[in-house]
């Protein structure tokens, strides 16, 4: 396939300051790197961690100014010299993890998300939100051909999150997880693939919206968090004993804590959302008694990438989007600050 003809500008929202405005504007089209591919964005999620980016809530200094995203699905249209297994016209994804070293201990155990060299889309390398997105070619998401790039683009992030969190439960079919944050972007991810690795679901959120959507998922049980008064209690007698593994994808340090109590002797409590400035707290005597664990888990390898676009290829996890255009991201940030988002927003960078 001959290259593509790449405009000089493109369209994308940047920011010149943490919390200052956000402008949609025009930009120009970055130039790849020798070991970088060049992709036409065509979608991109927006994720809880663009809000915190923008806001410059973590103890992490991002670049400025910035170009956030980094959930992007679309098309190879260029690449720099030294760049081998791509083709121009492949589909690929930009992840939270744009680049990394390939060199250090972490990198050699495919923990490549802990180097310390790690370049981050959206934060320390400008990402999805603009219509021409760099990416190094060996952490880039290889997206299989047909698949549809709005609804894909969701795992690239939330899906790989949330399934690798699964996995560090280390949990068996038939055991049971409780999803804090049951329907929101990564929850809606958790409570599917949890479903599809032969898991009992039990959700925690809150509203009528969230209930129907959660039991058209496929979970079990739903608890409201605004109608439980003792939300232990009712986990407990839910999973006849509590749950064998907590996967918290909530921005509730209160939600972190709880799940402490509510989880089985011997199992795993997972932590993934990340509140501002919010500490894990557990009872030391319940912890050694109940022997529970208490582990973090931070988006996934490039295998544990690989592994969660089949399941999404072969149709046991679908987006629950929702397609907006990219100027309207101020919007979309509003609405998650208030709690208002049900499922994924998906930008279309060309409106």
């Amino acid at each position: 396939m001959s290259a593509p003809v790449i405009p000089k500008t493109q369209k994308a929202v940047i920011f010149y300051e943490s919390g200052g405005a956000l402008e949609y504007k025009d930009v120009p089209v970055p130039t790849p790197k020798p070991n970088e591919i060049l992709i036409n964005i065509k979608y991109s999620g927006v994720c809880h961690t663009d809000l915190h980016a923008w806001k410059g809530d973590w103890p992490l200094d991002t670049k400025l100014p910035l170009i956030g995203g980094h959930e992007g699905a679309g098309v190879v249209v260029g690449m720099g010299a030294n760049v081998r297994g791509w083709k121009i016209g492949d589909y690929a994804g930009v992840k939270w993890l744009n680049g990394s070293c390939m060199s250090c201990e972490e990198c050699e155990l495919s923990n490549e998300s802990n180097c310390p060299e790690a370049d981050l889309s959206g934060y320390t390398h400008d990402g999805s939100f603009q219509e021409y997105c760099t990416a190094d070619a060996v952490q880039a998401a290889r997206i299989p051909q047909g698949a549809d790039l709005a609804e894909v683009a969701p795992i690239l992030c939330a899906g790989v999150t949330v399934y690798k969190a699964l996995k560090s439960a280390d949990l068996a079919a038939g055991e049971w997880v409780a999803i804090s944050g049951a329907c929101g972007g990564l929850g809606s991810l958790a409570v599917q693939f949890a479903k599809a690795m032969g898991l009992r679901v039990l959700g925690i959120d809150g509203g009528e919206e969230k209930k129907k959507m959660f039991h058209e998922m496929g979970g079990e049980v739903f608890l409201d968090f605004r109608l439980e008064k003792d939300m232990e209690a009712a986990v407990i007698k839910a999973t006849n004993g509590g749950a064998h593994g907590v996967i918290n994808v909530s921005v509730s340090e209160a939600a972190i804590e709880a799940s402490t109590r509510y989880v089985r002797s011997n199992g795993t409590v997972v932590l993934v959302g990340l509140p501002a400035n919010a500490y894990c707290k557990s009872e030391v005597f319940s912890q050694v008694v109940k022997s529970y664990k208490i582990v973090g888990s931070y988006v996934g390898n490039r295998a544990d990438t690989r592994e969660a676009l089949d399941f999404f290829v072969r149709g046991l996890v679908k987006s629950p989007i929702h397609i907006v255009g990219l100027s309207t991201l101020p919007e979309i940030y509003e609405k998650m600050e208030k709690g208002q988002i049900v499922g994924r927003y998906v930008v279309d960078t060309t409106k």
